[in-house]
């Protein structure tokens, strides 16, 4: 019998923020105790590169209140009185917050746009006691906001009024890893570059990676479903988690940390959770089946005359590079000059108007660098590309990276930023950059483009300098 959510509000309460980005890794609001018209573009004007740094310096003016910016209503929900915090004490001895300068850096989203007033952060280290948490609250009738890494860019990752933090920054532990298999099990909190770091170790991979994977949790990855860089090879986690422990609102714990790729047994509950976005229940625990490490990496960063060009050169990269290709990303030229301009990293390539990146991930480096020299006389002979460079050591592959990987920070650098994450048809990916250009005219410093191409999806970006 499928455990039922017994909330004391109708489900129309249950508010659900979209939430992803190339550092997606936050669980949403499980139960949040506010109706927010929450708006799909986001500013900011955070000049942080780590994203494990307190929002708050000498040099950032104070972020607005969410409630005072926007049109929203607290609902009835209860305040945290002593004798909470005393019951909080005893069940989480030590890990209560309530100092308010530690409380800032999890009160505000990594963008800076929004801020709660959140008096208390919980750092559980066991499901068991995320479980008996919620219990408790939903007696309590408390608002609870999870909260991982904190670098989602859509402000869902924070309180929207004064909602308990429950933070799985403690429940970081690796369970186990099955040599054979590559199968990871482990806590909601670990770190998505830490859980890389221990499978590559034993010549694995994550089967996802982001531009915030040194902050973001596995947790909050899964909680909205994040794409990342490596879904062109790899797919969704809906394919790669093989099983979940959950705690829903009433502290119920469903197990199913099932470490079989084929289960009939019964329903697939998991994949409920998976993009859920905390509203179903906290994510404590995951299992996820980690693909055998790639013995030869290659990386190309191509310079292409338009955005035409752009989506022939994936159509000739999916038909010659077959099953060694691992990521297909692009950028306009207004990226690069951002990039170049606030974080000092070089062009490769000449300018040219659109660039795209690829990898190619594969077992044996000679069969990959012949297919990856057809490719490239390829497109180079059509005009497709007008110019290139390649890089096979791990040096030069991560300083290609990081002119994609870093667009955000620099864009973050350059102003306050309306932030648009969608999925079109990849014919229409930058119909709506040209688009938004001509509607918003010079009250935009910059609209870009960039983005997976290979899963059709594409951050427009906007970034916009305040007239005081």
């Amino acid at each position: 019998m499928v455990p039922h959510l017994v909330s004391r509000w109708p489900v129309w309460l249950f508010r659900c923020r979209a939430a992803y980005s190339p550092g997606a890794s936050v669980q949403q609001k499980t139960w949040a105790g506010m109706s927010r018209a929450a708006p799909w573009g986001i500013v900011g004007t955070s000049p942080l590169v780590c994203r494990h740094r307190s929002s708050t310096s000498s040099r950032a003016p104070e972020v607005m209140l969410t409630h005072k910016r926007y049109p929203v209503r607290r609902l009835p929900f209860s305040v945290v009185s002593e004798e909470d915090l005393a019951a909080f004490e005893r069940m989480v001895p030590g890990r209560v917050i309530t100092d308010p300068e530690e409380l800032e850096a999890s009160n505000v989203d990594w963008l800076r746009t929004v801020r709660g007033c959140s008096k208390v952060l919980l750092r559980p280290r066991t499901s068991e006691e995320v479980s008996r948490i919620l219990r408790y609250c939903h007696e309590r009738n408390l608002a609870v906001n999870p909260q991982g890494g904190n670098t989602g860019m859509v402000g869902g990752s924070v309180p929207v009024f004064d909602e308990i933090i429950l933070s799985t920054a403690l429940m970081n532990q690796v369970i186990s890893f099955h040599d054979v298999s590559g199968i990871l099990v482990c806590q909601a909190g670990c770190v998505l570059e830490e859980l890389s770091q221990h499978v590559e170790q034993r010549d694995f991979i994550m089967p996802l990676d982001l531009g915030a994977k040194g902050s973001c949790h596995i947790g909050g990855n899964l909680a909205t479903n994040a794409g990342g860089l490596r879904f062109l090879r790899y797919g969704s986690l809906h394919g790669n988690v093989l099983g979940m422990e959950v705690v829903l609102a009433d502290g119920t714990i469903l197990s199913g940390l099932t470490s079989l790729r084929k289960d009939n047994t019964g329903y697939d509950l998991k994949q409920l959770f998976i993009g859920s976005e905390g509203t179903l229940g906290v994510i404590t625990a995951v299992s996820i089946l980690c693909p055998p490490k790639p013995k030869a990496v290659n990386v190309a960063f191509l310079g292409c005359p338009g955005f035409a060009e752009v989506l022939q050169t994936f159509s000739c990269c999916k038909g010659m590079l077959g099953e060694i290709l691992s990521a297909y990303e692009f950028m306009d030229a207004e990226c690069m000059r951002l990039v170049g301009h606030h974080l000092q990293l070089a062009r490769p390539v000449q300018e040219s108007p659109f660039y795209v990146l690829i990898e190619t991930s594969g077992s044996r480096a000679e069969h990959d660098a012949e297919k990856l020299s057809n490719f490239l006389e390829q497109v180079l002979d059509s005009g497709l590309v007008t110019d290139g460079t390649l890089a096979t050591d791990q040096r030069k592959v991560k300083a290609l990276w990081a002119l994609r990987e870093r667009i955000t920070e620099a864009l973050s650098l350059d102003g306050y930023v309306y932030k648009y994450d969608v999925s079109l048809p990849v014919e229409r990916l930058y119909d709506l950059v040209t688009e938004l250009r001509a509607r918003v005219g010079p009250r935009a410093k910059h609209v870009v483009g960039y983005g997976h191409l290979g899963e059709q999806s594409r951050a427009g970006i906007c970034p916009f300098l305040l007239k005081c």
